[in-house]
């Protein structure tokens, strides 16, 4: 009788261990480029909770002690929208911001959006334009399309048409609503510049 169990408890241990590996796996923190790609992506509160919230004390320390950008700013949208823990919107812009400050094009993109917006902060178009900018000039497509869109409504400075211009005019997508919007960014953008400055916006990104 014994004997015939012993194959079965011997599966069900094994059953167990390879659950035990399964467990080990998901808990196993992201690296910074993943964790990026995930933001880029906004799949980064998303993969959180997939994780069943398991990494929250780890990502904590990334953020508050260590001070990684990436992970700051994953910490700040998790306290912001109270994803896996209490919410807390000071703390979680707090946390965006030290992202921000650090130079990730994600966060300022985020915090620039929510200041054009007006959400979870003051709406305060011309500190979007400063954020935007500077995530637009580290190459953050979005950051880009959403600057051009102030730029159009009249914010901004005129002596940044160019940049802006520049940039979407070399934008690559595969997204035919992305580009749809490049295209109707660039025809509003030609209506507030000088012929000469269209142009020269149109130059190689390269030169």
């Amino acid at each position: 009788m014994f004997k015939s169990l012993f194959p079965l408890m011997l599966l069900s241990a094994m059953a167990g261990f390879a659950s035990a590996q399964e467990e080990l796996k998901a808990v196993q923190l992201y690296s910074q480029d993943e964790l990026i790609r995930m933001i880029n992506n906004n799949a980064h509160l998303d993969r959180v909770v997939q994780d069943r919230c398991q990494l929250v004390q780890d990502i904590e320390a990334r953020a508050k002690t260590l001070m990684v950008p990436a992970y700051q700013f994953l910490w700040g949208d998790m306290l912001a929208w109270g994803v896996c823990v209490k919410r807390d919107v000071e703390k979680g812009i707090y946390y965006m911001n030290e992202a921000a400050e650090q130079g990730l094009p994600a966060a300022l993109e985020q915090l620039g959006r929510y200041h054009a917006q007006g959400k979870l902060v003051q709406q305060d178009k011309e500190r979007a334009v400063v954020m935007l900018r500077e995530a637009a000039s580290l190459g953050n497509l979005k950051a880009q399309i959403q600057l051009a869109d102030l730029f159009i409504e009249g914010y901004g400075s005129p002596y940044d048409f160019v940049d802006a211009y520049h940039w979407l005019y070399n934008a690559v997508t595969g997204d035919d609503a992305t580009h749809k919007k490049i295209a109707n960014c660039l025809a509003g953008l030609e209506k507030l510049m000088h012929p000469k400055a269209v142009r020269e916006a149109r130059r190689p990104l390269d030169s």
